[in-house]
């Protein structure tokens, strides 16, 4: 029996990075195609909706289950645009169609490939327990800005990037504070924050923490490659 709560993919035709990423090839099938069958995939969710200005992938999206009931307006479909006025634009249609909020709203990037459906509803379970206004998936990080991460500086010179005059006593990676990467695995947010922000971090914000081999963020050639490697490996291995 299919879930009561509706996952959002946000799939603009115009990516820069890797052009046509979205519905490229992705070890078997368009890369969209895995975010759309993951996300259902969770009891918890029945319906998929896709915002998107793309014609074919708004097709291929349909072909994997999901609904694409508009088309993204062009000027929200840039790569100026925040993505929190496609959130804004979704939710504002189906409360305008339907009549409905869905609630939490969660958005299921596709560009994070290596997810399993578990991870999505961990997001979701994390969403429910802390009350939190929105809800990130991340990934422990391999470089500290306490201990490992430098900047340049006005003059040219590097610095740490946490520099506040206590350089030198952070001598080792076990003694800095633990930091995270946010990665695209799954975002959960209430409704009504989303409606009246642009910004995920003006609120309460918790996350989920997911491993990093399920972490990958898809925006070069380089970052496709690596991730359909793994795929590839994790699919041999079943």
């Amino acid at each position: 029996m299919s879930g009561s709560l509706t996952a959002f993919i946000f799939a603009r035709g115009g990516s820069k990075g890797l052009p046509g990423k979205n519905i490229r090839p992705f070890a078997g099938k368009p890369l969209i195609g895995w975010a759309v069958e993951q996300a259902l995939a969770v009891e918890r969710i029945g319906r998929v909706i896709v915002s998107t200005d793309s014609a074919e992938i708004a097709d291929v999206a349909r072909h994997h289950g999901a609904e694409v009931p508009f088309m993204r307006p062009v000027e929200l479909a840039n790569d100026r645009a925040p993505e929190m006025l496609a959130w804004r634009h979704a939710l504002e249609f189906l409360r305008e169609t339907e009549g409905v909020m869905p609630d939490p709203f969660i958005s299921v990037p596709a560009t994070s490939p290596l997810r399993f459906p578990e991870d999505i509803d961990a997001c979701i379970k994390e969403y429910d327990r802390s009350g939190a206004d929105v809800v990130l998936s991340v990934t422990p990080a391999h470089r500290s800005p306490w201990f490992n991460m430098v900047a340049r500086s006005a003059n040219g010179g590097f610095s740490l990037v946490n520099d506040d005059g206590k350089r030198g006593r952070i001598a080792r990676r076990q003694d800095a504070p633990q930091v995270f990467d946010i990665t695209t695995v799954t975002y959960v947010a209430r409704p009504d924050y989303v409606l009246s922000h642009l910004d995920l971090f003006s609120g309460r914000v918790t996350a989920s923490v997911v491993p990093v081999e399920r972490s990958a963020d898809i925006d070069t050639l380089f970052d496709f490659d690596i991730a359909e490697f793994l795929m590839k490996q994790r699919m041999n291995n079943q």
